[in-house]
């Protein structure tokens, strides 16, 4: 319908009486037309200017009807000057408030709130629901408050859905203080309320906040049923502190209610299972789940990858293909990152080649970092920095470039490793990390004119490194560390405890490792300031708290030190317990003086 009604409007004679009239008939009529190509619009659209029909009087249905089909017609950033320049020529056809909605879902970011804006000069202010349809929108903390102001101005502070959607607002824009100063303010909180507001916490790295949501939401008056949004959220943020004690509670939560065959609410279990180093947990859950997706066979080789069972990895991808499920760009990320951390070069190679070639999927950036990764280990560094300048058909992200410095401090390649830092800095990503890795890389070979060097243009650029933490689950409790920590409550039990394992650490053999320590200082002021790590105190509080069966797991948010990590080898085989350690690239699991990375992270 709509081809042929364009193409009568399109073959209408000049402005007059008459062509009002067919003017107003034919707008009517769009009302009825679904959204036209982008380009057969603004053929109709300037054929209506050239003609003057828009300057005729229109009936008001067919006005809001013509701005209706423009904003689902065109992009969002070219439909906006559209519907400005008819307001600004006939502003007595304002669209109706229920137009004047649907116009406002179709566009996009700051056209919707300038388009209410105008609107609303013009006198049309809209409803509740047009707020809310803005602040969906919305991405800058100035406009959300803005329209808070708007919200409490008309007394629509009572509206439900409008003050949720002010809160996943503010999540939005990072603000979560005032998410939940909203939140609280709410008269009625239901289930997706709590949600948001969790989203809110997660995604402002509240995560323990988001934690004790759960309690909270099942308690009291004000509390809601969580439902199985809430209990992948909260798996979510389980898996981002690896607090597997809690994530337990919540799934058996959703058992309880109902929600255990949720095949999203099982996706998000594996993951969180394979993120808190539980992978037999893992394949328990993989293998009970009936109908398996994509998503659950890429979260199970992913997990499998990243706790070190490479070859399993594989094998698991080989049954995905047997049991017909077709693998997409997650699935060979985890697959080609097995290959990496397992130092499975040949096999990486060879799985990167079906992916091109027998399933014409196109290399991302992540799988190009685990090519990178994968020649790395094998130290083919100058092969892996052709790839990444000469050979890549995407452009290489600070990601790729951080893959590779972490390869040269492995390997002590040194040039590399400055190159490496200067295409970061062309790219205007450096972090601190960054060169934390390349003071690692000078620190090895004793290169302390390099280090001061690297250290002073920190110092120029106003980088600044994040302090080291580690984090321990007790009963659902996360407990954090800092190096030389002083302000845990049991920080003498937990000193005391520490200074006994180095004892016994060092009559097995462990010697610090003091190129671990970047400032020139003499042996015993480098072994003093290694003594006191995030990790070795979580260590030696989990030692105190967790009975000799349970291994012991720690979420480290940066990459673990060379030191920590060879004390942490010693450590599993002197006290004879596991030791599962998730730090930023990968997980560690310590066993009998052996680790799975195989030295190599």
């Amino acid at each position: 319908m709509a081809s042929h009604l364009t193409r009568a409007l399109l073959s209408s004679p000049p402005s007059s009486a008459a062509a009002a009239a067919t003017a107003s008939a034919a707008a009517a009529l769009l009302s009825s037309t679904s959204p036209l190509p982008a380009a057969r619009f603004l053929q109709l659209h300037a054929h209506l200017l050239r003609t003057g029909l828009l300057l005729l009087p229109l009936a008001p249905t067919a006005a809001s009807a013509f701005l209706s089909l423009a904003a689902a017609s065109l992009p969002s950033h070219r439909a906006l000057p559209v519907l400005l320049h008819h307001l600004a020529l006939a502003p007595e056809t304002l669209p109706s408030t229920f137009r004047l909605n649907a116009i406002l879902r179709s566009l996009r970011g700051p056209d919707a709130l300038r388009f209410l804006r105008r609107a609303r000069a013009l006198g049309r202010r809209g409803n509740a629901f047009s707020l809310s349809i803005v602040l969906g929108h919305c991405r800058a903390l100035a406009h959300a408050r803005q329209l808070h102001a708007n919200v409490v101005a008309e007394g629509h502070s009572p509206d439900a859905l409008l003050a949720t959607s002010l809160v996943s607002s503010y999540a939005a824009c990072g603000d979560g203080d005032s998410a939940r100063k909203v939140f609280d303010e709410m008269p009625v909180r239901d289930t997706v309320a709590w949600n948001v507001l969790i989203t809110c916490y997660t995604r402002n790295r509240r995560t323990k906040d988001a934690l004790k949501l759960f309690d909270a939401m099942r308690g009291g008056e004000n509390g809601a049923e969580p439902d199985d949004v809430t209990c992948i959220l909260l798996l979510q943020a389980c898996t981002s502190l690896g607090a597997l004690d809690f994530g337990e509670k919540v799934w058996e939560y959703a058992v309880n209610h109902g929600y255990g065959g949720e095949l999203k609410v099982r996706n998000s279990l594996i993951t969180m299972y394979t993120k808190c180093g539980c992978v037999d947990k893992a394949y328990q859950v993989f293998c009970e789940t009936p109908k398996k997706s994509v998503v659950t066979w890429s979260a199970m080789i992913s997990g499998l990858a990243s706790n070190g069972f490479g070859k399993d990895a594989i094998s698991a991808f080989e049954e995905m293909g047997r049991s017909g499920v077709a693998p997409d760009e997650q699935t060979f990320t985890g697959v080609l990152s097995a290959c990496s951390h397992s130092g499975l070069v040949d096999e990486g190679f060879k799985f990167f080649d079906i992916m091109c070639y027998e399933y014409q999927l196109k290399p991302n950036v992540h799988h190009y970092g685990c090519m990178v990764d994968l020649m790395g280990r094998a130290g083919l560094l100058d092969q892996a920095y052709e790839l990444v300048v000469k050979d890549m058909r995407v452009a290489p992200d600070a990601t790729i470039w951080r893959t590779l410095l972490g390869a040269c401090r492995i390997h002590g390649h040194i040039d590399l490793g400055e190159r490496v830092i200067n295409h970061l800095i062309e790219l205007k990503a450096q972090q601190a990390g960054d060169y934390v890795l390349l003071l690692n890389t000078f620190a090895a070979v004793e290169d302390w004119g390099k280090v001061a060097e690297v250290r002073k243009l920190m110092k120029e650029k106003g980088i600044q490194t994040t302090p080291g933490c580690t984090t321990v689950e007790l009963n659902g409790e996360i407990h954090e560390f800092i190096a030389a920590d002083a302000s845990h409550p049991r920080k003498a039990e937990i000193y005391e405890k520490l200074d006994e394992i180095n004892k016994h650490l060092r009559i097995a053999g462990y010697v610090p490792n003091v190129s671990s320590e970047l400032h020139d200082l003499d042996s015993e002021g480098k072994e003093c300031a290694l003594a006191y790590h995030s990790e070795k105190l979580a260590i030696a509080f989990a030692l105190l708290v967790t009975p000799q069966h349970r291994p012991i797991r720690l979420a480290k948010n940066l990459r673990v030190c060379v030191d920590c990590h060879n004390f942490t080898k010693v450590f599993s085989g002197v006290y004879h317990r596991l030791v599962i350690v998730r730090d930023r690239t990968r997980f560690h699991h310590f066993k009998e003086f052996q680790c799975s990375c195989n030295d190599y992270w």
